[in-house]
């Protein structure tokens, strides 16, 4: 299931990620559940990796930052 707007992302992914690594992550999951035939689990990874090409986390404080 596409995600048609940042409020429709998962809980984590809402409370954890800032809004531009939100907005990564919907397009990269709904490019994804589009391109590989809705396997969400693929889009799941798919969208995180998107995600860490342009954030990371940091271990000891569990905020994500722009690279």
């Amino acid at each position: 299931m596409p995600y048609k707007n940042l409020n429709d992302l998962p809980q984590n992914v809402r409370e954890h990620l800032p809004k531009h690594a939100q907005e990564i992550y919907q397009a990269a999951f709904n490019n994804a559940w589009n391109e590989y035939g809705k396997e969400e689990e693929r889009a799941h990874r798919v969208a995180w990796a998107a995600v860490k090409k342009k954030y990371e986390k940091n271990e000891s404080t569990g905020q994500w930052k722009a690279i």
